[in-house]
């Protein structure tokens, strides 16, 4: 789907050649979030592509999911809770802890962040191998919530990354 707010959104991304390391094409989002027109349009086409999903709570990792979960989740009037790496939360954590391509990385969630049977929806700017939006999913499922979806602004489909997502709707804005 593609439409002149769509466009908008695609001409505030700029690419940035070898970061960051040499062979890698960044998807720069800074661009898009110092426009104030542009910002407000990728949360609006977000709360566009959640409408039939039927969240109860936004959740994000940090940092980028939190600077587009929580104004998603104002817009739909909804809670957000913060998805961050180890030793960030104050509270009682749960923790799940998943393979990279070199090593393994962790994350962490309140738990109490939700209630069970919470229908959780999954933000983030970029989805790329779609581990870390997989981890998330799994530790909201450590919740006893329920993701019921996957939101992202751009998604570098080469990279195949809704494979790992394969059991949830899965929803991008620009795809490359």
């Amino acid at each position: 789907m593609s439409d002149a707010r769509h466009e908008l959104i695609r001409g505030l991304i700029r690419d940035v050649p070898d970061f960051p390391k040499p062979g890698i094409l960044f998807k720069d989002i800074s661009p898009l979030l110092a426009d104030a027109e542009g910002f407000r349009t990728s949360v609006e086409l977000l709360a566009e592509a959640a409408a039939d999903l039927e969240a109860d709570m936004i959740a994000g990792p940090e940092a980028r999911g939190f600077i587009f979960g929580t104004p998603l989740a104002q817009r739909l009037e909804l809670g957000f809770a913060p998805i961050r790496k180890p030793g960030k939360l104050p509270w009682t954590t749960l923790e799940e802890t998943y393979e990279l391509e070199y090593g393994t990385d962790s994350l962490q969630i309140h738990d109490d962040a939700f209630q069970p049977g919470q229908r959780v929806l999954l933000v983030d700017d970029l989805l790329a191998t779609g581990g870390t939006m997989a981890a998330c999913a799994r530790l909201v499922a450590k919740t006893g919530a329920q993701v019921v979806g996957a939101l992202f602004v751009v998604e570098l489909a080469f990279l195949n990354g809704r494979r790992a997502l394969s059991d949830l709707p899965t929803r991008s804005l620009l795809s490359y």
